[in-house]
C-alpha cells in the first residue's frame, strides 16, 4: 500500500500489534487491516524476532491510516499521547467507552480519557463539546468544564445541562 496521508500515527507494541489491531478494527466502522509485514532474517541480531513473525500491521481505523509495530518492550504508551474519538450520541460514547476500555486500567479513566488493555490512551468525547470551550472562558464554559472534571465517562446530556446553567448536577460516573 502506498500511504497517501502525509502524517500517519504509528503505534509501538511489544509483541501483540496484530491482536490490538484486530481488536481496534472490530470496534470501529470503516476499518480494515491493509497489510501485515513480517520479520525476515535481516537484523535478527538486533530485533531478536523469529523470521515470519509479525513486524508491522498497516491498517485503517475509521478511514484513518495507521501502523502498529511489534518493536519490543523498550517503549510504552503514556497518556501524553492519545487518540480522540468524536461521538455523535451518548450511545456512541457508551459503545466506544465500553469496547475500548475492556481489560484496560480503570484508574486511568477520567474526563473522557481511558487506557485500553495495551495502555494506549483514548479520549471518548461528544463531537459538540469543543464548541463549549471557547478561546476565552465564559460562565457557561466554566460550568461545562467543572461538570466534565467530575466525570469518568462523559455524560453528554449532563454536560449540556451544565453548559445551559440548569440545576441538575453532573454526577460522577
Amino acid at each position: 500500500m502506498s500511504v497517501s496521508a502525509r502524517i500517519r500515527p504509528s503505534l509501538w507494541f511489544d509483541s501483540d500489534a496484530e491482536e490490538a489491531v484486530d481488536r481496534y478494527v472490530s470496534i470501529f466502522p470503516n476499518s480494515r487491516v491493509v497489510k501485515v509485514a513480517r520479520y525476515g532474517t535481516a537484523g535478527q541480531e538486533i530485533h531478536g524476532r523469529a523470521p515470519g513473525s509479525v513486524m508491522a500491521v498497516e491498517f485503517e481505523l475509521d478511514g484513518t491510516p495507521m501502523i502498529a509495530l511489534n518493536g519490543g518492550p523498550m517503549f510504552k504508551f503514556t497518556p501524553a499521547v492519545s487518540l480522540e474519538v468524536h461521538c455523535d450520541s451518548q450511545a456512541e460514547i457508551d459503545h466506544y467507552w465500553e469496547r475500548l476500555g475492556e481489560g484496560g486500567d480503570p484508574d486511568a479513566q477520567q474526563c473522557g480519557w481511558l487506557a485500553d488493555r495495551w495502555g494506549l490512551s483514548w479520549q471518548i468525547v461528544p463531537r459538540g463539546f469543543a464548541d463549549m470551550v471557547p478561546e476565552h472562558p465564559t460562565p457557561a464554559s466554566e460550568r461545562a468544564m467543572n461538570a466534565m472534571l467530575q466525570m469518568k465517562k462523559l455524560d453528554w446530556a449532563a454536560l449540556q445541562r451544565a453548559y445551559a446553567g440548569e440545576d441538575a448536577p453532573a454526577a460522577a460516573r
